[in-house]
């Protein structure tokens, strides 16, 4: 799943905000809430590629992906695993859209 969101603040700003919420975007994704488990991320540059393990109750799924930010707009790039499956295209994109933007708001 793929979703890009438009900006107008500084790079450097957004890679500090995503970095600090980046658990806030896929908790309570899905109808239950997830846990994340054996999270990695790591930086180069203005890209950060990310994976961890997506629990909700005895289930659990691997997710990875990248987000990249640009001077304009975030892009984050999500293999979601069984999750994909809970729900149509659109609504996980347009719910992961929604987090996006009240982190950037």
């Amino acid at each position: 799943m793929r979703v890009t969101v438009s900006h107008n603040r500084p790079k450097e700003e957004i890679v500090r905000s995503l970095d600090r919420s980046f658990d806030d975007l896929f908790k309570g994704f899905a109808a239950a809430p997830i846990q994340i488990a054996n999270e990695t991320r790591k930086w180069t540059g203005s890209r950060m590629d990310f994976s961890f393990n997506a629990k909700m109750g005895i289930v659990s799924s691997p997710i990875r992906g990248f987000i990249d930010i640009t001077d304009k707009d975030v892009t984050i790039d999500a293999d979601l695993g069984w999750l994909e499956r809970l729900f149509p295209a659109k609504q996980a994109q347009a719910a992961l859209e929604g987090k996006i933007k009240g982190l950037l708001a």
